[in-house]
């Protein structure tokens, strides 16, 4: 089985082959120009992850919201079980940049930041 992918480690875009077993495992990465495009095209077929971005409630701020992200990459299987903590949280201001707002959020390793001051 083939899996094709567009490289985002870098500003080149490489198109990636990856031959996985039946099993899922990688055989073989193809088309990378940088050893980064090979992590990336492993990581993605075998252990997708992503940065989550979104907007936190807050009490007492000039605004309703706050941008927030994690301070590191989550499984993508996460992602809205992270959303739902997210969602059910509010914080109250003040809020500056940086400020940890829910703490290993869903058990992933990362914390939800506050992006923005409030």
């Amino acid at each position: 089985m083939t899996r094709d992918l567009i490289c985002v480690s870098c500003p080149l875009g490489c198109p990636i082959t990856v031959e996985l077993s039946e099993n899922g495992e990688v055989i073989k990465v193809t088309g990378n120009t940088c050893k980064r495009g090979e992590k990336y095209a492993i990581s993605e077929c075998t252990n997708p992850v992503r940065v989550l971005t979104s907007t936190m409630k807050v009490n007492g701020g000039s605004l309703p919201v706050i941008p927030v992200k994690t301070s590191a990459p989550i499984p993508k299987d996460k992602m809205f079980d992270c959303m739902k903590a997210i969602n059910n949280e509010v914080v109250d201001a003040p809020v500056k940049i940086g400020d940890v707002l829910i703490c290993n959020v869903c058990d992933t390793g990362a914390d939800i930041i506050a992006t923005n001051e409030l």
